[in-house]
């Protein structure tokens, strides 16, 4: 019955695609509704016959049928019996996002979080900084927010931007550069829906009960979840690119990577202020996309300048007590001989492969000590699945990817 069972590599494996699956799922309902409302503010104009205490109101046409919204800035006069509260899809997507960073970067310190030519740690240590460094962004984040800054929303946006540009930085100095990416959107993304969490939703609860008790609503929470919400919207965009950062080398694995990071933060600002600008009808800036066609030219120039990171010797010497274990283990001459000859020609610091200009996610898959830490994502991708070579374009034979089955399950047993 216990050989019926799948092995931990399969189990960690659908655990990934079920948070993931889920993460993307609650991310769409999120950044959709989102996007909505910023339009739809936005898009609010006065009316004579508006009641009173209505800031705005907007006509929409969709799926056959006509909408007529309006906005109250601070509440209507009487809470209506039903009321619809947008808050489930940002929980939702932060919860999935770290059970998948969990999963990945935590349950594999070793492959993807910890870089031991640039930080030599216990996998303890770097996921108490990876957590810490969440925690910590929120704070700084939201202190600011309720500091005299907030007064001047475009210096404090300056400013909080040149926090993300240190972090970025920061972040290259301790983690892989896969990481480092991926703690950056994590960080946003965190305050992104702590946003939600404990400012916005709890500003619209204090509205909501003084309409209950029959008390007149302060506006300020209403401004205040304002102000957060437009973050929100700005950095929507980054975030994106940096969760999907991870199948683009040229981005995380180069010398400027953490440069690369920050004007991603620029784009995702430029291509946001022409659709609000759009959709508040103050015409459409078409200067912003000439911005951002510059900034994306400067992040392929920067991808390609400067020396490209290679592996240290001590990093690879520095392997992982799995990574020895397969590296010992039966078979692994013969599946080093494959890999070799299979994957190498695109999984290498210069890909012989015509087309390819950096090793597919930046696996190398040069060394044997490569090959080892790469064990789990060989077995998954070559031996129990034909993901890899991609259409089989080294014909690697069914024997093979016998053989990898073999190599790592005679390891793991």
């Amino acid at each position: 019955m216990l050989e019926l069972l799948p092995n931990s590599a399969i189990i960690w494996d659908w655990a990934s695609f079920a948070a993931r699956w889920l993460h993307v799922i609650t991310a769409i309902a999120w950044i959709g509704s989102s996007f909505y409302f910023i339009a739809l503010d936005l898009g609010l104009r006065k009316a004579a016959s508006l009641p009173e205490g209505a800031h705005g109101e907007e006509w929409q046409v969709h799926g056959g049928g006509f909408y007529h919204i309006q906005k109250y800035l601070v509440a209507p006069a009487a809470l209506p019996e039903h009321l619809t509260w947008f808050k489930w899809e940002s929980y939702w997507t932060w919860m999935s996002g770290f059970a998948l960073m969990c999963i990945l970067y935590y349950g594999h310190a070793d492959l993807y979080l910890i870089d031991r030519a640039v930080w030599d740690v216990e996998n303890w240590i770097a996921i108490a900084a990876s957590i810490g460094s969440l925690a910590l962004g929120w704070t700084v984040y939201t202190l600011a927010c309720r500091s005299p800054l907030a007064k001047n929303p475009t210096l404090l946006m300056v400013l909080l931007y040149v926090a993300l540009v240190a972090l970025a930085w920061g972040f290259a100095q301790i983690f892989t550069g896969r990481a480092a990416f991926l703690h950056l959107g994590a960080i946003t993304a965190t305050i992104m829906s702590a946003n939600v969490f404990m400012v916005i939703i709890p500003n619209q609860k204090i509205v909501v009960a003084d309409l209950k008790a029959g008390r007149t609503p302060d506006a300020k929470y209403g401004a205040i979840a304002k102000l957060r919400s437009t973050h929100n919207n700005y950095l929507t965009l980054p975030v994106l690119f940096l969760m999907l950062s991870n199948h683009y080398p040229l981005a995380f694995a180069t010398e400027y990577n953490w440069i690369i990071a920050s004007l991603v933060f620029l784009m995702g600002v430029t291509i946001r202020h022409f659709f609000n600008s759009m959709h508040a009808r103050k015409g459409q800036p078409w200067w912003t996309w000439g911005l951002t066609v510059a900034l994306f030219l400067a992040i392929v120039w920067l991808s390609t300048a400067g020396p490209r990171p290679q592996p240290e010797e001590a990093a690879e010497a520095a392997t992982s007590p799995a990574a020895v274990q397969f590296a010992s283990s039966e078979h692994f001459e013969e599946v080093t001989y494959a890999v070799m000859g299979r994957c190498s020609m695109c999984h290498a610091a210069e890909p012989a492969w015509e087309g390819i200009a950096t090793a597919p996610k930046g696996v190398l898959l040069e060394t044997e000590a490569q090959i080892a830490a790469h064990a789990r994502e060989i077995y998954l991708q070559a031996g129990l699945s034909h993901a890899m070579p991609p259409a089989n374009v080294s014909y690697m034979e069914p024997a093979e990817r016998q053989l990898v089955v073999a190599w790592y399950e005679s390891a793991v047993q």
